[in-house]
């Protein structure tokens, strides 16, 4: 079986020095204590421990925080263009560890496009974007040239979440979101309203050819279907100043079937067998790809591969079905060369 791990992170040498020079405290002590992240040596190491023996390779991506919460737009550009080139020499270089790389933009330049369309062009296979852009939502008008750009070029957007403990408080009468529960259920929290946004402002009816995964398998939508479907059926009844029923009448589609088909998903939830499965009831099989969130595991690298590796191998799922998640969806969605 071949496995592609569609979305980890890798921060090439320049970037993470350049990172490390204007912004040092944004890169926080978790990263810090993490050479797989960093480290190309470490993290070969990482990736040979699977690599013979499950044919095992990877999409990277950087890491947090956003580069547009670094700076000025042009700081924020040239991160960006060092990012991208870095991730295209490590895949010409490296090709039996780094099968594609996830381009990074300059969100909060209005170049930001224009670097997508230079990423692809130098290989690019996706793009990632955060869940918010400095507190914007995504569906704010001035980001819609970069999902446009992305659906032109047939480019998938990989959503990530964002959020810090300052960002949001967990109470109204608290400036500070306490124990990690920013990152807990945060991060799920950030995923699944991006994902509402993309869908109720009728970004996936503009652009019907826009290709959009949202990491964790989903976030919190498998768990909540009835809400997301019978629930949102009933969009407006709870609602006095503004008009949703009418949103809601002149959608195309239930506000379920966008979630549940319209979004492609990851298998990247840190070895939970009870949420791969959940995921893996609710979201068409075509639309869901291997992903480990390497290297975030206590192990720091090879902890979240092993085990969602050993989930997979556990579910006796049909063949077909685990060569569409383990890589024939990969190979599709990121136009990665079928192995004879």
């Amino acid at each position: 079986m071949r496995y592609i791990d569609a979305f980890c992170h890798f921060f090439p040498t320049k970037v993470w020095d350049k990172i490390m020079e204007v912004q040092p405290a944004d890169i926080g002590k978790r990263m810090r204590g993490i050479p797989c992240i960093f480290d190309l040596d470490e993290r070969k190491k990482c990736v040979d421990l699977f690599r013979t023996k499950h044919n095992y390779s990877q999409v990277i991506s950087l890491g947090m925080p956003p580069l547009e919460s670094m700076g000025a737009p042009a700081l924020v550009e040239d991160l960006a263009k060092m990012a991208n080139d870095g991730q295209a020499e490590l895949v010409a270089k490296n090709p039996d560890y780094f099968v594609g790389f996830l381009a990074s933009l300059p969100m909060n330049s209005p170049n930001a496009a224009k670097e997508l369309e230079r990423a692809v062009k130098i290989g690019a296979n996706g793009v990632q974007l955060h869940t918010n852009i400095n507190g914007d939502p995504l569906d704010d008008p001035k980001y819609f040239a970069v999902f446009e750009m992305a659906a032109k070029l047939d480019c998938p957007i990989f959503l990530h979440p964002s959020r810090g403990a300052f960002d949001l408080s967990d109470y109204k009468n608290e400036t500070k979101s306490k124990y990690e529960i920013w990152w807990t259920f945060g991060w799920p929290y950030e995923t699944s309203a991006a994902m509402a946004r993309l869908v109720f402002s009728g970004m996936m009816d503009k652009l019907p050819n826009l290709k959009v995964l949202a990491h964790h398998l989903g976030a919190m939508v498998p768990f909540f279907e009835g809400r997301v479907g019978p629930g949102w059926d009933q969009l407006g009844k709870r609602t006095s100043d503004e008009d949703y029923i009418t949103l809601l009448a002149n959608m195309k589609k239930r506000p379920l079937e966008y979630f549940k088909n319209d979004f492609y998903v990851d298998t990247a939830v840190f070895g939970s067998t009870a949420a791969t499965k959940c995921g893996f009831e609710f979201y068409p099989k075509e639309k869901i790809l291997f992903a480990s969130d390497c290297p975030f595991d206590p192990e720091r690298g090879p902890g979240y591969i092993r085990e969602t590796i050993a989930i997979m191998e556990s579910l006796n799922m049909p063949k077909n079905e685990m060569e569409m998640i383990c890589h024939n969806n990969a190979e599709k969605l990121f136009k990665i060369k079928a192995q004879a």
